[in-house]
Parts: C-alpha cells; sequence; structure tokens
C-alpha cells in the first residue's frame, strides 16, 4: 500500500459504478481510471459503446437487470435492482438482507448528467423535441444515489472526475464521506436547475392569459465569485441563467482588462440594454446605473462625442455602451478619458490594438443586441418574498402621441421627444430628461420631488455648457420628458425656464389641465403617451 494513503473510517470502497452520461467529455479517461481501482462497470446505450470501444470490459445495465431497454430508450434504469443497489442503506440488516433475497448488488457509485434539455430549447426545436429531451431515469437515479450519499458517490459534473480520483488515490480507491456530501450536493443542485428550467419552460409554451404560476423556481450557474459586493464588506457572485441566450453583460466575453465587479456588471446591464432600444448608431455612457449621456448619430464617434457632451464630469469612470462595433476613432476617442468598461456587440481587430495600450479597461463583446420587446419577467427579493413583474417593454411611437397643447409639435420636435422619453424609460424615477438632436442635454434622476429632478437636470445643463465653452445652457431649444406625470404645473415651468421647447409625459395627474395652461402660456407644444416609465 502507498504511504500516500491516507485512511478513513468513514469513506466508502468504490467496487461497483454505473455509468450512463449525455455529456462524454472525459468519461472514457475517467471509467479507464475507475477500472484500475479495480471497479466493475455497469452502463448504458452510447456510453456503454464508448467503453467498450476503449477496451474496458462492460456490463450492460439490460443484462444486469435482465430487463431490456423499450419505448425508444425512455424506460433502461427504471429497476429495482438499479434503485435498490443505489438506495439500500449497507448498515441496515432489513436493507442487506432485501438485497440478497431479490439478488440486487450494491452500486457505489453513480456517474449520470441528463438529457440536454436547455440546449435542445436554445437550439429552437420544436416542442415535441424538447419534451422528449426532459429526463426521466436520469434525474431518478442522481436522486436516489444523492440520498443516500452516505454510502454511495454520485458524479453528475466531468468537472468533478479529477477531484474524485483524486480522493480515491489517497484512500485506496474509496471516497471520502466529506466528497460524498459534497458530490451529493452539486447533484441535488443539477436536479432542482434542470427541473427549474423545464418548468420555466413550460409556462413560457403557455397561452399569454395563462397568468402568473402557482409556484415559480429560477435556476442559474456560477460564472464567477466576484471580489465583493456593491460594498467591500459584501460577498457576490454572478450567475447565468441556464435557459437565457440574451445577449448583454452576464453573459459577454471579456476581451481585456481586471475582474468586472459587481457594480460593474449592473452598471454594464444597465447601459447594454438602454443602447439596444434604437436603431441609428448609439451610445449610452452610464454611472451607478443610471445614464449621464446618450445619442443616436450617424457615426459611433459622433454619438460618443454628443453623448460624453451632456455631462463630462460625471462620465469620468463610467461604463461605455454602443449598439454597433466598436471601430478605431471611436475607440481612440473613448481611451482619451478614464473609464471601467466597454461593451459593445464586436470589436474591430483595430480598435483592439488601441484599447491594449489602456489594458485595465474591461472591453466586453456581447455578441449581439438584446431584443427590448423580448418579455421576460424580473425578480427583486424583499423581506420573506419575491416581487416578479414583466420586464418594461413598452415602446411608444409618433401614432401613440396624444397632442393636447394648442400648438403642436414640430417633425424635430417630436423625433426628440420620441428619443427622450425612451431614454426616461432607463433612468432612475423621478426621471427628467432633456434632450436635443436625439441626444440627451440634461438628465435628473432618483430625486423624492419631480420638480427637483427638473432642476438638477437644467443646472447639469448649465455646467456642461460651461465646460464646452458656450454662452447659453444646453437645454435652450430642447425639449424635455418625464417618466411620468406632471403632478403639479411646477416641475414644468421649472423646465420651461431652462428653455425647452415642447414636452413629452404620461397625462393623467387631476392637474393636467393645470399643467396644460401653463404650457399653452408659454407656447410649449405638449404630448400625451398614456404610458409611465417609473424605474425604482
Amino acid at each position: 500500500m502507498s504511504e500516500n494513503i491516507i485512511r478513513d473510517p468513514h469513506a466508502v470502497k468504490i467496487r461497483r459504478a454505473l455509468l450512463s452520461v449525455s455529456n462524454k467529455d472525459g468519461i472514457e479517461d475517467f471509467a479507464k481510471k475507475l477500472y484500475s481501482h479495480g471497479v466493475e462497470l455497469l452502463s448504458t446505450g452510447g456510453t456503454a459503446r464508448i467503453l467498450e470501444k476503449a477496451g474496458l470490459p462492460v456490463i450492460d445495465v439490460s443484462a444486469y437487470t435482465g430487463f431490456p431497454e423499450m419505448m425508444d430508450g425512455r424506460v433502461k434504469t427504471l429497476h429495482p435492482k438499479v434503485h435498490g443497489g443505489l438506495l439500500a442503506r449497507r448498515s441496515d440488516e432489513f436493507h442487506v438482507q432485501a438485497m440478497k433475497e431479490h439478488e440486487i448488488g450494491e452500486i457505489d457509485m453513480l456517474v449520470v448528467n441528463l438529457y440536454p434539455f436547455v440546449e435542445t430549447v436554445k437550439s429552437g426545436a420544436d416542442f415535441e423535441n424538447c419534451i422528449e429531451n426532459i429526463d426521466i431515469g436520469g434525474p431518478a437515479m442522481i436522486r436516489s444515489a444523492a440520498k443516500n450519499h452516505e454510502f454511495v458517490a454520485v458524479v453528475t459534473d466531468p468537472q468533478d472526475y479529477e477531484r474524485v480520483l483524486a480522493d480515491m488515490d489517497q484512500h485506496d480507491g474509496a471516497l471520502t464521506s466529506k466528497m460524498r456530501k459534497v458530490l451529493a450536493s452539486t447533484a441535488f443542485s443539477l436536479t432542482a436547475t434542470y427541473d427549474s428550467n423545464i418548468a420555466s419552460w413550460f409556462v413560457s409554451q403557455m397561452e399569454e392569459d395563462y397568468g402568473y404560476p402557482r409556484r415559480i423556481s429560477f435556476s442559474g450557474s456560477l460564472r464567477q465569485t466576484l471580489r465583493y459586493g456593491e460594498n467591500p464588506h459584501q460577498s457576490a457572485a454572478l450567475y447565468t441563467v441556464d435557459d437565457s441566450t440574451r445577449p448583454g453583460a452576464a453573459q459577454a466575453a471579456q476581451i481585456q482588462g481586471k475582474e468586472l465587479s459587481y457594480n460593474n456588471l449592473n452598471d454594464t446591464d444597465a447601459a447594454y440594454e438602454l443602447v439596444a432600444e434604437f436603431e441609428g448608431p448609439a451610445v449610452a455612457i452610464i454611472k451607478h446605473a443610471n445614464p449621464c449621456g446618450v445619442a443616436v448619430a450617424d457615426t459611433m464617434l459622433e454619438a460618443y462625442k454628443q453623448a460624453l457632451a451632456c455631462d463630462p464630469v460625471s462620465a469620468f469612470g463610467g461604463i461605455i455602451a454602443l449598439n454597433r462595433t466598436l471601430d478605431a476613432q471611436t475607440a481612440q476617442a473613448i481611451t482619451e478619458r478614464f473609464i471601467e468598461v466597454v461593451i459593445a456587440p464586436d470589436i474591430e481587430a483595430a480598435a483592439l490594438e488601441i484599447l491594449k495600450k489602456k489594458s485595465k479597461i474591461r472591453v466586453l463583446a456581447a455578441g449581439g443586441l438584446p431584443d427590448v420587446a423580448q418579455k421576460r419577467r424580473m425578480i427583486k427579493r424583499i423581506a420573506g418574498g419575491l416581487l416578479v413583474q414583466s420586464t418594461d417593454s413598452g415602446c411608444i411611437s409618433e401614432d401613440d402621441l396624444k397632442i393636447v397643447t394648442d400648438r403642436a409639435p414640430t417633425e424635430e420636435e417630436i423625433r426628440d421627444m420620441l428619443f427622450a422619453f425612451r431614454v426616461a424609460k432607463h433612468v432612475k424615477s423621478n426621471a427628467i430628461v432633456y434632450a436635443k438632436n436625439e441626444a440627451t442635454v440634461g438628465i435628473g434622476a432618483g430625486q423624492m420631488s419631480r420638480v427637483d429632478s427638473a432642476r438638477i437636470a437644467a443646472w447639469k445643463a448649465e455646467e456642461a455648457a460651461k465646460q464646452a465653452g458656450l454662452d447659453i445652457p444646453l437645454t435652450k431649444g430642447s425639449v424635455v420628458a418625464s417618466d411620468a406625470f406632471f403632478p403639479f404645473a411646477d416641475g414644468l415651468i421649472s423646465a420651461a425656464e431652462a428653455g425647452v421647447t415642447a414636452v413629452i409625459q404620461p397625462g393623467g395627474s387631476i392637474r393636467d389641465e393645470e399643467v396644460i395652461e401653463a404650457a399653452n402660456e408659454r407656447g410649449l407644444a405638449m404630448a400625451f403617451t398614456g404610458m409611465r416609465h417609473f424605474r425604482h
């Protein structure tokens, strides 16, 4: 016996293993090393063929149970000789007696992963194909083995093969109780997320009037542990949603830069969801999940310059999102200031060479844009519960506008109004957005009073004008958008004093007439949308 072998009184000697995997990565080498420890190998279908081809002696499960696979493989491991071998407590004399009576052998290790249900859904397969990729026997065996982890090891992830073998090497072909418990925890997490994904998909297949399910579950896979949360004393991690193909911060490829933080990811998500709203070349600069500049222009470089001009002070150390491929000219302009993250659908090779000179900048390629019209559910944790709602995918067009003032807006004003209202959807309430030429010129966010948001946005526009060497504030000749109705005329009056010519807001206040009158007195055009965009 090797001197490196460690004795553990609770270790379980692995004498027989059942291997039946959908993900075949590494299974041949793993099985070979199990066999070298004297482990008898049971297997099924494609897994058995791979092991036989590798020259390993394999007992087919059908031969072991005396019962053939049937119904296109739907029934192959659902048998007492399999589940009895996994569930029997070796320390219980009645269990042991039942095994002898019914000729059930002990199965000390189960190596199983599941039919690729999520991958099948992501591929766009039809309903019937998705149904056929719901594994039944696999989860049943996994749960049996994990429940009986005192005596059985259950291996469900190829990433665990090496450490399982290392544990066996240290314990003369046995596995410690600690390792078996860790593996059982991983196994139960797998079956829970697997069923959660099936449940979520089933709900998505129901008619729109199905409503919210009686019970709800969510699943995800750990992508990375983060240094800390919003603050250094908080822990945090990033999980990717198993059934999601939505491009964005969570799924993007990081090309260069420091490790992403919790706040980086949160802000980058906000920025990328915002620029996805626009068809033309658009740039959003985000700080603390709020935009400090957004613009649409003919080129990415011009959009970046106009977005930056809105609030260059707040843009310091911000997040920059683009809805087009990042080109070299725009990359050069971006690197002239300190930023934390830049995200785009793709990055030109020449732009990457420029960004490499600022190696600390986190550069993300998302591979595509999120579909802003996609119906999703948003979850927020509160004490003792979850708040669940659909995403704010509402979008206003010119046909939706109700002109309520004596003066109708011009086409240029309508264009800017629609732009500003769309940006306001992504600003923390109470939200006020001033815009001109499809670029923000002042943003007020997160104030308890709407009039304060209007004043702060106007003040920031004045400061930006001073920094640019202009004699008049950027809000002169702009339009203003409010995410919710003006409860009093004071907010609108404040915007008028800042120089706006047109207003877009949901309407619906008991004082709408008072607000309309104030707009008419000042020669403003105003449109009601009938749609509110609170963002808390």
